[in-house]
């Protein structure tokens, strides 16, 4: 994937557990794992926009392009 997580890192240094970001965004535990482990296609932005405000943070500390273009698999026919 281009776009690199690191929502792992923010918590620890915020000291936040995963679960008690979930509390504060309204989200569930499971559908933040799937965020934090970089396996969601999809992120809506008034959950970054909850997660940057509850964390004190910018996007750019959660989310990072790696430099890399992330080539979706051609179908075959």
């Amino acid at each position: 994937m281009a776009i690199r997580i690191y929502l792992d890192e923010v918590l620890k240094k915020r000291k936040m557990t995963s679960k008690e970001l979930c509390k504060y965004i309204g989200i569930t535990e499971a559908n933040l794992s799937v965020l934090r482990s970089g396996k969601a296609r999809g992120v809506r932005f008034s959950t970054l926009n909850r997660i940057c405000y509850y964390l004190g943070c910018d996007v750019g500390e959660i989310l990072r392009f790696d430099g890399q273009l992330d080539e979706p698999e051609q179908e075959k026919e």
